[in-house]
């Protein structure tokens, strides 16, 4: 029998007022309190795949996949339902969790029990519930018709944190824009993945600046994602229907950057045959994105200062000015005050564009989402080659997570897609293809087993733990504790002197404040 309680604790949480990921989290709760699973999974529908929200039981790569139907008859046969699906203990349709229950990655190849339940609100499918045991007789007593209220009530909740989700970005998704002048953010990779604590404050910056119109100059190291960031901002901003145009500065010569982001006239230079509308004028309405901007060359900066400032702007040989309105954001991996400092980059122009600063942070900082931003990468590596499931080993997540990532986000795609790759050679297709460490490459080969120190515990970098004080503590814990002691001591040889420290520890000074604060020790 399901428990009352579960009932009531998903009627009491449409009206309370959580976060949407906690909303999701506590539902997820509510159903194991009445259908004791290893694991259970809420997903969301989108297009023609299933997006997981939430998780119990299962490895941090499930949640940064996408699963389509057509890819996973399980799934596909539970939203086709309109009633909750019991599968036999003995079903012969592979189990889209299969690799990827957390400590017992084989788990599901065996007999267990798998149930589904589609999650209807008005006759439209928003979502499925999956729960499975390794019991083959779990859900033997389960009372399905409760089971299917239980869904009922769990597809209302869905839809109401959908709707407060929507109402908090008051804004649709971009509009298709021309392909020369928009990058489609398909192609960039989706979103914004990842549910560290660092990232949690990007995206409350993101909430709270995107629904102003000040300009937002967003720094991090290359790799991090800020395009992404751009992408986000725009997307939650009022000028959401209009155009987000990209721009990089440092492709732009010095010649042409006048003329690409300002416009000419025919007859303005040789070559210009006809009028040509810069960016500003098509972002007119949308937003400008001004990537890598402190290449721009400073005989370009006055003019840009006058379109921000005033928001005029003149064509190249033109003598009428132009009015538009948009609103600009700013990219850099450079440190900005240091090129004012130089010379390279005007005072007032950097004041203008540093209305409010927003840092993207590197990989390093949030170490937590390295298997959700690999078991993504994983998935995407799997459709473009059209191989079976992909998954990670413990070692392979394990040298990952202890990796420095210099290159950030974007070198962690590369070398998760040049591991799939290796991996799935002499695979038969439609297998299982199971990523190692020594798939990952050199950087992730060691000779010997490398020890790391955390808090009097020894863990081995290849998943083994020596002794009972280890296995107590998480990686990410051991990875943090490693991380304290080693800047502790930067700073102690350095006297004190945390410039010097994050020299002698190939950091930039600002990434070691912020990882300082976030280990606690600022």
């Amino acid at each position: 029998m399901l428990h009352l309680d579960a009932f009531a604790s998903i009627a009491l949480d449409l009206t309370a007022s959580f976060a949407s990921q906690d909303r999701y989290r506590r539902l997820l709760e509510a159903v194991r309190r009445a259908v004791p699973a290893d694991a259970a999974c809420l997903m969301r529908v989108d297009g023609d795949a299933l997006v997981p929200l939430a998780a119990h039981g299962l490895a941090p790569e499930a949640l940064g996949r996408r699963y389509r139907l057509t890819e996973h008859p399980r799934l596909d046969v539970i939203s086709r339902s309109d009633t909750p699906v019991l599968f036999p203990p003995d079903s012969p349709l592979p189990d889209p969790f299969d690799g990827l229950v957390e400590d017992d990655p084989d788990a599901l190849e065996h007999i267990h029990a798998c149930m589904g339940c589609p999650l209807h609100v008005d006759g439209e499918l928003i979502g499925v519930l999956t729960v499975d045991a390794l019991d083959p007789h779990a859900f033997d007593e389960v009372d399905i018709e409760a089971l299917s209220a239980l869904g009922a009530l769990a597809g209302a909740a869905m839809r109401t944190t959908h709707l407060i989700e929507a109402l908090e970005e008051s804004s649709r998704r971009l509009g298709l824009v021309a392909r020369d002048l928009v990058r489609a953010a398909s192609e960039r990779g989706g979103g914004l993945i990842g549910t560290s604590a660092a990232m949690e404050r990007v995206r409350q910056e993101i909430a709270l600046v995107a629904r102003t119109d000040m300009p937002v100059l967003i720094t991090g190291e290359t790799g991090t994602g800020k395009e992404l960031v751009a992408r986000a901002i725009h997307a939650g901003s009022g000028r959401a229907d209009e155009p987000l145009i990209y721009v990089n500065c440092a492709a732009l010569p010095e010649s042409v950057a006048e003329s690409e982001l300002f416009g000419h006239v025919r007859g303005a230079f040789t070559g210009a045959e006809r009028d040509r509308p810069g960016k500003f004028e098509v972002a007119d309405g949308g937003t400008l994105l001004l990537d890598e901007v402190g290449e721009l060359p400073l005989s370009i900066q006055a003019k840009l200062l006058r379109a921000l400032q005033e928001g005029e702007i003149q064509r190249v040989g033109a003598d009428r000015v132009l009015r538009v309105d948009v609103r600009v954001l700013a990219a850099t991996n450079r440190d900005l005050e240091r090129e004012v400092a130089a010379g390279r980059i005007r005072a007032d122009l950097y004041h203008r564009l540093n209305v409010y600063p927003l840092h993207s942070p590197p990989l390093r900082e949030r170490v937590t989402d390295i298997a959700l931003l690999a078991g993504h990468f994983c998935d995407r590596a799997r459709a473009r080659l059209g191989l079976g499931p992909v998954r990670l080993d413990a070692t392979a997540r394990a040298r990952l997570a202890a990796y420095a990532w210099p290159g950030n986000v974007r070198e962690l795609e590369n070398v998760v897609s040049r591991a799939v790759l290796r991996a799935s050679a002499g695979v038969m297709r439609g297998d299982a293809v199971v990523l190692s460490s020594n798939d990952l490459g050199r950087d992730f080969h060691v000779d010997e087993p490398q020890v790391i120190a955390a808090e009097g515990a020894h863990v081995d970098v290849r998943g083994e733990m020596p002794d009972a004080t280890a296995a107590a503590t998480s990686l990410t814990d051991r990875v943090d504790a490693f991380r304290r002691r080693e800047i502790r001591r930067a700073v102690d040889a350095a006297g004190g002197n945390w410039s010097a420290a994050a020299r002698a520890l190939g950091m930039h000074r600002s990434n070691l404040h912020h990882l300082a604060t976030r280990l606690g020790l600022r």
